[in-house]
């Protein structure tokens, strides 16, 4: 008795058959995440732009960042650095470039937001 598939599988083409196509784009988007978060714009020429002197009485908070959208002041880990254009999706080798465009724009091409600012922005798109 031969036992049938439950359900269609995605056919696996990547690696020697085992990614499938989604999975080898999820790969190589990740990768290009990790390796933005060195880039120097993002790292520190936009967060410089918003820093100032902590205001707190928290001796250990040595800076401050100001949301660009409510324009609230955070400590760094409350703050993300997003992108004013998102950089889109990456499922074929034709959206590389633009992703790879957008992802490592200059820092006019990037905002500061506090993580509840940045969440909104997330689900308006």
């Amino acid at each position: 008795m031969v036992r049938k598939a439950k359900t269609n599988r995605v056919e696996r083409t990547r690696a020697g058959g085992e990614w499938t196509e989604a999975a080898f784009w999820g790969f190589i988007r990740s990768g290009l995440r990790q390796m933005s978060r060195r880039w120097p714009p993002l790292v520190r020429h936009a967060l410089n732009v918003v820093k100032r002197k902590s205001q707190s009485d928290n001796k250990r908070l040595k800076w401050e960042f100001q949301c660009q959208r409510c324009e609230g002041w955070f400590a760094r880990k409350e703050v993300e650095v997003d992108h004013v254009q998102p950089c889109g999706s990456l499922k074929s080798f034709a959206d590389l470039s633009v992703f790879a465009d957008r992802l490592f724009c200059e820092s006019d091409g990037l905002r500061v937001l506090c993580s509840e600012c940045h969440l909104k922005r997330k689900e308006e798109k």
